[in-house]
């Protein structure tokens, strides 16, 4: 896992089943390992997502929006640790990440997170929580390259009392230093016709749990997310 940290990378989103994860996880074990922590391979983790008043890094990650950011807190529940977390996607598609260790989540940042936040990323001014999730990881690492395979299920968003459970949902997330289009993983979610999707959980987050909030560009994304769920729950 050192040697993959890439804390700078492309990144490649996918959307499947949890069926499709145990039919897809055997073809991989030659090529991946999986990562263990004390003697458990299904990591969980919550987070804080925060944004501005009129939820502004939503709807630049909606429009597709280069040179953008997002801001949470992240706690790695099994190892007891809480990072806060910038991620800034630039205008070449890469995706840079920052963080920093603090005590644990909170629903409001610090003067010297938001001292940290304007250093790492340029960003002032008001910034609040939004909502936030949970979910459940599963993580590979190529056997030979830069290369890091995610996959969260049990999705789970919260915010003031309102919960949206997520019992079908698997978001793959492809982490190279450089983007492959010809490693193991790729090529056989292209043979099963599974393509790229450009999602977010903390947008898809905002889009379940905000009543009132613009979701045009999210609407074909939540139809096809809600017959994925609904066609295969437990």
């Amino acid at each position: 896992m050192d040697a993959t940290r890439l804390m700078n990378r492309t990144d490649t989103k996918y959307v499947l089943t949890r069926d499709e994860l145990l039919l897809l996880l055997p073809k991989l074990k030659d090529d991946y390992k999986m990562l263990e922590v004390d003697g458990t391979r299904l990591s969980h983790y919550t987070t804080q997502y925060y944004d501005r008043p009129d939820f502004e890094f939503y709807h630049l990650h909606q429009r597709g929006k280069k040179n953008r950011v997002k801001i949470r807190m992240r706690k790695y529940v099994d190892s007891d640790l809480t990072f806060l977390e910038i991620k800034h996607k630039n205008n070449k598609g890469r995706t840079i990440k920052f963080r920093k260790r603090i005590n644990d989540l909170s629903s409001e940042l610090s003067e010297e997170d938001k001292k940290y936040v304007e250093e790492m990323s340029g960003l002032s001014g008001i910034l609040e929580s939004k909502l936030s999730n949970s979910f459940d990881r599963i993580t590979l690492v190529h056997k030979e390259h830069a290369e890091r395979l995610t996959f969260d299920l049990n999705l789970s968003f919260d915010k003031e009392g309102v919960h949206h459970q997520m019992e079908a949902l698997v978001i793959a997330e492809l982490k190279q230093e450089n983007y492959n289009r010809q490693t193991l993983f790729a090529k056989i979610l292209k043979g099963k016709l599974i393509r790229p999707e450009r999602v977010s959980k903390y947008c898809l987050g905002v889009a379940l749990l905000e009543e009132d909030i613009k979701k045009n560009e999210i609407k074909a994304k939540l139809r096809k997310i809600n017959t994925l769920e609904n066609n295969n729950k437990a």
